[in-house]
């Protein structure tokens, strides 16, 4: 079922956030220059969620105590992230175009990953990972940046690909066929991430991992050991 979103909830997923940060030049420079002018809103979507998602390095090593952590001019910025901060930097280029976005969130069970991201935190479930919901020809669309390109070349699955109107939420299969991915439990969107919440449950879920020296760490090249 599509339909157009009332003028209220249109503006509340399209003006800035604390962390969507839509207004801050550098992100608003990042969408404005990665799209043509007179695409679609669903090639806009399409194009902008493969420049967060390649252009963005995921790397999971990243401090859950920082609020820039979860900031997208922070992310963008960095020119890596985790989950979460991928979601709120496609978001915001969305919504530097006007195409409405908000972030999702869902525990996530084989997630793509290394063996020593598990031993460090304990365990395969991932909570509270971030996605991202762009509200595109009438209907809200689920997209998940994380992963890039050559991150999923050094693990053995296909980048997911998001055509700006089919859900692109997971691997399902890794190169070989085998279920990859679960998504266990839907936690719901917002308007903007909630960050101070996401630092004390990332504390209390992953308490190993918060007293780790993460410093230098990074998963792209842990995953070329895997």
């Amino acid at each position: 079922m599509t339909a157009p979103l009332p003028d209220t909830i249109r503006r509340l997923y399209t003006d800035p956030g604390e962390y969507i940060d839509s207004d801050h030049p550098a992100v608003r420079q990042f969408a404005e220059t990665a799209v043509r002018t007179d695409a679609s809103e669903r090639e806009k979507a399409s194009v902008l969620y493969k420049a967060v998602r390649d252009g963005i390095r995921y790397n999971p090593y990243v401090s859950m105590r920082l609020a820039e952590t979860f900031r997208a001019s922070s992310v963008l910025a960095a020119g890596q992230g985790y989950c979460v901060g991928k979601a709120a930097l496609y978001a915001a280029a969305c919504r530097v175009h006007g195409i409405p976005a908000r972030v999702g969130f869902a525990d996530v069970k084989n997630h793509l990953t290394t063996e020593k991201l598990r031993q460090s935190m304990g365990t395969d479930m991932f909570t509270w990972h971030g996605f991202t919901e762009v509200h595109v020809d009438g209907a809200w669309r689920k997209a998940t940046p994380t992963f890039n390109d050559t991150l999923c070349a050094k693990v053995g699955v296909a980048p997911l690909d998001f055509d700006g109107h089919t859900d692109a939420l997971l691997h399902p299969f890794d190169g070989a066929g085998r279920a990859y991915m679960q998504y266990v439990n839907d936690r719901g969107t917002y308007h903007d991430v909630p960050a101070k919440f996401l630092m004390r449950e990332m504390a209390r879920e992953y308490a190993n991992m918060q007293g780790e020296d993460l410093s230098g760490r990074d998963m792209e090249r842990e995953a070329e050991g895997r």
